[in-house]
């Protein structure tokens, strides 16, 4: 058995991180016995889980191999909570799933907190906009236009919405998931917020763009207590398309008044500014470019041609920007380089092999 001398706090943490690291990989107990090879019984899996039992060393082995995690992760003291965490597409998503998501934001947040900390370049969010919370679609338009007047981006494009909130203290982690039922969430923690994007998004990165800019919205603008979720996801989604498309240099682009528009001008916008065709018809609307019926022609004509699936839009391979940012890796690296802390100790904070970070980090200058 593990010491019986392991402090209490250990034995405290352990069973939240079995709890957490089933939970991550969607297993029920049976279903992590039958990882395990039958190496030990549900049972006792579920007395690990209620603190009323600590496994063996072989055991705990065995257990690290089942759930992918190094043996440490069982005994790393919990430094941040989270809460309030919002999903899209939600409803699509199972429960368990959901759960899973969001135990993996929490790993995600407490590594990237941990090489911060061990470099000492820890970037903490500040919340950008003091106003009065928004309430209408109006409110949210200029709340996108404040926000981009606070961190000082003028009214272009914006290159790289992943890298802007990087940049800010918000902590993005990109998920590989099969299941296309989920886009992203975003989460307060009592560290600062967390966004999880999905990494299949990169197929389409106007879109990818637009859920970046969403989830930015729950984090950065407030929104009025008595506002309901569909109501608050209207409003959100009102501020993303102020964000990403500004009104002064979209309207410039656009043209005023306009009673028809052709699809290549669209796509032309498209790799421009970073957006979907269907966001860039919606914005037009929404700043009375166009007419109302001239959107629904245009909303007809997408749907014959099957535009509003995921890879059906025209241009989709136009837009060439870059979605992401090495901004954890590049921590991790430099804690490694500097001598902080070991290949080893690296390559448990990314999440990965020793030997990728070794091989990267094979040529050292100094």
């Amino acid at each position: 058995m593990l010491s019986v001398n392991m402090g209490d706090e250990l034995k405290d943490v352990f069973p939240r991180r079995l709890q957490q690291a089933r939970t991550m990989r969607c297993l029920s107990l049976r279903a992590l016995e039958a990882a395990m090879h039958g190496a030990v019984s549900h049972n006792a899996l579920a007395k690990y889980e209620r603190g009323d039992m600590l496994p063996g060393s072989e055991v705990l082995i065995a257990l690290a191999d089942a759930l992918v995690q190094p043996v440490d992760f069982f005994f790393r003291p919990f430094q941040v909570e989270v809460s309030q965490v919002r999903f899209r597409k939600k409803s699509r998503m199972s429960v368990g799933r959901q759960k899973a998501v969001r135990q993996l934001a929490l790993d995600y947040l407490e590594r990237y907190r941990e090489a911060e900390e061990l470099v000492g370049d820890v970037r903490r969010f500040e919340v950008p906009l003091q106003g009065a919370p928004i309430r209408t679609e109006a409110d949210a338009e200029r709340a996108a236009e404040e926000l981009r007047e606070v961190w000082k981006l003028g009214h272009d494009p914006l290159p790289n919405v992943f890298e802007l909130m990087e940049s800010k203290g918000i902590k993005v982690l990109e998920l590989e998931d099969e299941d296309d039922a989920f886009d992203g969430l975003s989460a307060d923690t009592e560290v600062g917020p967390v966004v999880v994007i999905a990494a299949h998004l990169n197929q389409n990165l106007p879109r990818k763009r637009m859920t970046e800019v969403h989830e930015l919205g729950h984090v950065a603008v407030p929104v009025a207590e008595e506002i309901d979720e569909p109501t608050e996801e209207k409003l959100i989604g009102a501020f993303a398309g102020a964000f990403l498309l500004p009104a002064d240099s979209f309207t410039e682009e656009f043209g005023r008044n306009r009673s028809r528009i052709s699809v290549v001008e669209l796509i032309e916008m498209k790799a421009r500014f970073g957006a979907s065709i269907m966001a860039i018809m919606r914005r037009a609307l929404s700043l009375k470019l166009i007419q109302a019926s001239a959107y629904k022609n245009f909303c007809i004509l997408a749907s014959q041609h099957g535009w509003r699936r995921a890879g059906g839009e025209p241009g989709d391979d136009q837009y060439k920007g870059c979605e992401s940012d090495g901004r954890f890796r590049q921590l991790v690296r430099r804690a490694v380089v500097e001598d902080i802390i070991s290949v080893s100790k690296g390559a448990t904070l990314l999440g990965e092999p020793v030997g990728r970070l070794r091989r990267e980090l094979e040529q050292v200058v100094g």
